[in-house]
């Protein structure tokens, strides 16, 4: 994932083969939200009008790069976990043993492909999360990327929703399931944070736009 290009990765997943998938683009909207609040960082640190938030801004700046090197893991680890599904559905049904240990790595790697998705909501809510303290402190020009930021971890959390439904429903495990929709509700709490982060600065520009009209 480092170290393709972007073309040659989209060219990937518009590909008929998989990976990489649904679940690799939650994780690349993840990493794109953080390298956005990364560069509202860059700028706004050393701005005269942001000195009071240097130290904040150095530690969010630190945080988001943390954010996008684990989404971009993510992605990887989405990979990874999708194959060992097929892998799973691949083994032989030829005897009753076989069809037991075929279903018991069905379940194993339906376990393992819904913790990534899960992981990916809690990363895309920890960028929303982390756009929404920096609207207050960052460079006044640049604000609007927060809410792009944030934007495009609020997609993150959409698809990876729908990933961890589907494989849960081919979890066998209610408790497990319980869980996980459980960890998937409390990362989904960033929705409502996402869209008032856009809801405030497309106000704040709507304002902008009101007083710059002539009378």
């Amino acid at each position: 994932m480092r170290d393709e290009t972007v073309g040659g990765w989209l060219d990937d997943l518009a590909s008929a083969s998989f990976p990489p998938g649904a679940g690799a683009a939650a994780a690349m909207n993840t990493a794109v939200g953080a390298a956005l609040i990364s560069m509202v960082c860059n700028l706004s640190i050393g701005h005269p009008k942001c000195a009071d938030h240097e130290s904040e801004l150095v530690a969010a700046q630190a945080t988001a790069e943390g954010l996008r090197s684990t989404a971009l893991g993510l992605a990887a680890d989405d990979a990874a976990a999708f194959g060992a599904v097929l892998a799973a559905h691949r083994i032989p049904r030829t005897t009753v043993p076989s069809t037991r240990a075929r279903d018991a790595a069905i379940q194993e790697a339906l376990t393992a492909a819904t913790d990534v998705p899960l992981r990916t909501a809690r990363t895309a809510a920890e960028v929303v999360r982390l756009a929404r303290r920096l609207v207050a402190v960052s460079k006044a020009d640049v604000v609007s990327d927060l809410a792009v930021a944030a934007s495009s971890a609020r997609a993150a959390l959409d698809t990876a929703a729908v990933i961890a439904e589907v494989n849960l429903s081919g979890i066998a495990d209610i408790g497990h399931r319980a869980a996980a929709r459980d960890q998937l509700a409390h990362s989904l709490k960033a929705v409502i944070e996402s869209e008032a982060i856009n809801a405030e600065i497309r106000a704040r520009y709507r304002r902008r736009e009101s007083s710059a009209i002539p009378e």
